[in-house]
């Protein structure tokens, strides 16, 4: 039997779920930053800004920066590492990374842009103190597979940091399920022209791993000191974990 894995609330062959994913980020390619916006009322940019300050970033350290898409927190650590240390940005979307390239250009910043799979990492073994994933994990067709990437690339001693939507608090589950599904498709028609990927983005939060779950497959992967913080009820969760 073929294996399946999920796109959103389908289910599809699991060669078939990357080029699916790279057809929703070539089509909101172009207005993903305005949406992220809207989308979030802003708070994408507080919740990127603590991930960034958790990472505890300093002058001269290697940084890999995975499905790190138009470069929002790229930027932000390329100017903490300094001019001694290196932020690598990379995405497995051509379109995403070729605006967080001309990004990172415009800002003046020096940081490699390299176009990769998460779960097949192009670096060497014991390389990056820090690996951060922000709103791309659940993308990933073997998220095991990728986080075991993401630990071996990691010096030991080293940092993993993963910033993703979660499970929201019980009380809220209501409200979000209305946004979620009424109100996002319906901005993604308005200001991206295009309902359906944002469905879709909708839907793989939901099948995403809760908290819980993916504190467990960061332990699984090899990870100590795994820890999450919830952000903003719920709808977001900052994992943290470090490389024995």
């Amino acid at each position: 039997m073929a294996e399946q894995t999920d796109f959103g609330f389908s289910k599809v062959h699991s060669r078939d779920k990357a080029a699916k994913v790279a057809g929703v980020f070539n089509s909101v390619a172009d207005r993903y930053d305005v949406m992220n916006d809207v989308m979030s009322l802003g708070l994408h940019r507080i919740w990127k800004h603590l991930a960034v300050f958790c990472a505890d970033l300093r002058e001269g350290m290697q940084v890999l920066d995975v499905a790190g898409g138009t470069a929002d927190l790229a930027m932000a650590m390329a100017k903490r590492v300094g001019d001694q240390g290196q932020v690598v940005l990379t995405d497995i979307n051509v379109a995403m990374l070729a605006r967080g390239r001309d990004r990172l250009i415009d800002a003046g910043l020096h940081a490699p842009a390299v176009q990769c799979d998460a779960e097949s990492l192009p670096f060497p073994d014991h390389c990056f103190d820090r690996v951060t994933v922000a709103f791309g994990l659940r993308n990933m067709t073997h998220k095991d597979q990728a986080l075991a990437e993401m630990r071996r690339v990691l010096c030991p001693g080293g940092k993993l940091m993963i910033l993703e939507f979660s499970r929201v608090h019980p009380a809220l589950e209501k409200l979000y399920e209305l946004y979620s599904f009424q109100v996002l498709p319906r901005l993604g028609r308005l200001i991206a022209g295009d309902e359906a990927s944002y469905r879709y983005l909708a839907e793989s939060i939901r099948m995403h791993p809760d908290q819980e779950s993916l504190a467990r497959m960061l332990r699984e992967a090899g990870f100590q000191a795994v820890r999450y913080t919830n952000l903003t009820g719920g709808v977001v969760a900052l994992h943290e974990g470090v490389k024995p």
